[in-house]
């Protein structure tokens, strides 16, 4: 898996984790390790975003309600 991800025009931050993780439950994971770009709803093209591993589990019992799985 790639180290960052560039941004394509009218990119989202659950549209960028499905697309480089599979799943939208890693948007949460995404978001925690690009803080700079935080305030950012929709992306222009060009934004280099880090892309690390996920962890196994995004469901633990220290993961809000809003981010578990149904």
């Amino acid at each position: 898996m790639p180290d960052t991800y560039t941004t394509r025009q009218g990119d989202a931050w659950d549209a960028i984790a499905h697309r480089v993780y599979g799943d939208v439950k890693y948007t949460g994971w995404l978001m925690e390790h690009n803080h700079p770009h935080l305030d950012t709803f929709v992306f222009r093209a060009g934004v280099v975003l880090r892309t690390p591993e996920p962890p196994e589990d995004v469901s633990g019992p220290d993961v809000p309600a809003w981010r578990k799985a149904t």
